[in-house]
């Protein structure tokens, strides 16, 4: 494997995701041991050579030896295509490369609702809020939570009746319009940030459901069983409500309200 030698990428520090994948780059000598520092301490040779605001939204890569700079997909292309240079046809396809660039952006603009930043984390080191991303993000995740509860709810057979395939759905759609009202009541600028955040717990908790799905299914187990692992599983993502909006500095009526938006649906459904 070939290492992309003379090359410093900047990387988010308050972002375990991005961490994860440049030490990875780095450990597996796809870069110098050295080639990557957090864009919160730019190194002084870089900063004449780096948009800073565009290396907060896009990941950057600097050439040393030229003063080149790769953002976002193209920077991860390059380091990639050096240590695998099979992939280089595939990179350089056009249609390849717009669905990976917009994959990119929809990961890194929603970035900080799938892992949140610290309290102190610097407001000029945060990335840009594009309202298309947000927008996708809680699409994305009501589709995917609302499709495993879809599934899930069948296990509950004898307890909670069937409903029609789209209620879960509508369940999903309801909590943002019903949490979007009450937070732009309280907050109204904190109000995209915490739709995020409150939907990535969806999705989490929908994610954590897969296991005991698979598991019911397989063994044919009591209904029982799945409830009880359902009501653990939103207790947890109780748990992780109060954790979030206290790192947005929210007012704990949102976690009330989501509490209530949930027992109510509990009570329409049985």
């Amino acid at each position: 494997m070939k290492t992309l030698k003379n090359h410093l990428i900047l990387y988010d520090a308050e972002c375990p995701m991005c961490n994860l994948y440049t030490r990875a780059f780095t450990t597996t000598g796809m870069l110098d041991p050295n080639g990557r520092a957090p864009y919160q301490d730019m190194p002084e040779f870089a900063c004449p050579l780096v948009d800073k605001k565009r290396s907060v939204d896009a990941i950057a890569l600097i050439d040393s030896s030229t003063g080149e700079v790769r953002y976002g997909i193209d920077s991860l292309f390059a380091i990639i295509g050096s240590s695998f240079p099979i992939f280089k046809p595939l990179f350089a396809n056009k249609a390849f490369h717009w669905a990976m660039r917009k994959l990119y952006a929809f990961i890194s603009y929603n970035r900080k609702v799938i892992i949140p930043a610290p309290k102190t984390a610097a407001p000029g080191n945060q990335p840009s809020f594009k309202l298309r991303y947000r927008l996708a993000w809680l699409l994305f995740t009501a589709m995917i939570a609302g499709g495993i509860l879809t599934a899930y709810t069948k296990l509950f057979t004898g307890w909670v009746p069937t409903g029609n395939p789209w209620r879960e759905y509508a369940i999903c759609g309801g909590q943002i319009l019903f949490q979007g009202a009450i937070v732009t009541a309280i907050a109204p600028a904190k109000k995209w940030d915490y739709l995020g955040n409150m939907m990535t717990i969806s999705l989490a908790g929908a994610l954590l459901l897969l296991p005991m799905l698979a598991t019911a299914t397989l063994l044919h187990l009591s209904p029982l069983i799945p409830t009880a692992y359902f009501v653990l599983v939103v207790a947890l993502m109780l748990l992780e409500h109060l954790r979030r909006t206290k790192l947005l500095s929210l007012n704990p009526t949102l976690t009330i309200t989501w509490i209530f938006y949930r027992l109510v649906v509990l009570y329409i459904v049985i």
